[in-house]
């Protein structure tokens, strides 16, 4: 009777705005863009769309050992991105940046993940104004070892004082919480949620809360000025874009390369946001 309850609830507070089922065999559709090339963290894999599809109702995240060459390599450079000649990995990120951008709701992705040594699957958000960590980051799964451990995360991060300073909110569950209640965990399909309003972040998987960050708490520390809350804000334009990437290396730790290729797989993605009257 309570769960019947609050999906009335719900229902008359909350409507879709917005989603992919992945339905249609075949290259993901105009809704998505898709970052190229090295992008952060110093990871291993390369990023190019060849690497993502939509097969059988899911999007399809693959992560390949196989070397390609790095087109953007600069001879002599000291940035990581540029002084790499080749990869040795390469995977995909797709994004909704430019199509699809969001300031609250209630954000679903039924997902599952690869959890083999080396693998850094994430499903996050990031703001559309200012540079990071400024514009507000917020993770609503990061799989890989903290803490010398592979875990489950559930973070948030706005701005500090200083440039490219981060101020965190971090959950880190231990992976060994979620197979003593099921060994057969890292197999199965599981559902991340996240409900922002303009009073809190609330971050869940399978309806177990992880993370909760009042945005009271939350404006940016001064840097440049900027003292304002990318997550709470009435500057025009604001929003969030939604990233879904497969990252290997870096904090996913040393690459199992007898595991590869490794698949990222998406159900569905749907964001509800309050009715308006």
């Amino acid at each position: 009777m309570l769960l019947l309850a609050l999906s009335s609830c719900m229902s008359k507070s909350y409507e879709l705005v917005w989603s992919d089922e992945f339905n249609a065999n075949g290259p993901l559709s105009a809704e998505w863009t898709f970052e190229q090339g090295f992008q952060r963290n110093q990871e291993l894999q390369w990023y190019q769309p060849q690497n993502a599809w939509v097969e059988d109702g899911c999007l399809v995240i693959e992560a390949r050992r196989e070397q390609v060459p790095n087109l953007n390599y600069r001879e002599g450079s000291r940035d990581w991105r540029w002084s790499r000649k080749q990869a040795d990995y390469t995977s995909a990120c797709v994004t909704t940046q430019g199509r699809h951008e969001f300031l609250y709701g209630r954000f679903e992705v039924r997902a599952k993940i690869p959890t083999a040594s080396g693998a850094w699957p994430a499903i996050w958000l990031l703001g559309n104004q200012w540079e990071w960590p400024q514009n507000g980051e917020i993770d609503m799964l990061e799989y890989y070892i903290k803490n010398g451990q592979p875990s489950i995360l559930a973070n948030v991060c706005w701005g500090g004082h200083e440039r490219w300073t981060p101020v965190w909110r971090e959950s880190a569950t231990p992976f060994t919480h979620f197979l003593t209640k099921d060994p057969q965990w890292a197999e199965k399909f599981h559902i991340w949620r996240m409900d922002w309003t303009p009073r809190h972040i609330r971050l869940y998987v399978d309806d177990e809360l992880l993370n909760e960050i009042d945005l009271k708490e939350s404006s940016n520390q001064g840097f440049s000025g900027n003292t304002e809350n990318p997550f709470n804000t009435k500057v025009k334009g604001v929003g969030h874009y939604l990233l879904l990437n497969l990252a290997i290396g870096s904090n996913g730790g040393i690459p199992d390369d007898s595991q590869f290729p490794l698949r990222y797989l998406v159900d569905y993605v749907r964001v509800y946001q309050v009715k308006k009257r």
